[in-house]
């Protein structure tokens, strides 16, 4: 194993947790601008339209796909400054 993925691993690891709070963070602001609302949609809140469910699921897909993915090129840039290699 080289040394860029073991450095990369407690990165990947501690990067992937932030990414998920900051995704959730991301994902209540975006839907309180999208809807107005303060509380996203669960899918078993009968009061909800399947619309309203299915619009929320994709979009907060969207968001932490999107921030994962920054958050995990991030971590294998700042890796590769370090060690001089690319995390395979």
């Amino acid at each position: 194993m080289n040394t860029s993925k073991i450095v990369y691993k407690p990165v990947g690891l501690i990067g992937g947790a932030l990414a998920g709070v900051a995704a959730g963070m991301a994902f209540k602001q975006l839907w309180r601008l999208a809807s107005g609302e303060d509380d996203t949609p669960n899918a078993t809140d009968e009061r909800r339209t399947w619309r309203e469910i299915l619009i929320a699921a994709a979009l907060q897909g969207a968001v932490f796909a999107v921030v994962k993915a920054a958050v995990d090129r991030g971590g294998a840039v700042g890796v590769r400054r370090i060690t001089g290699r690319w995390p395979d």
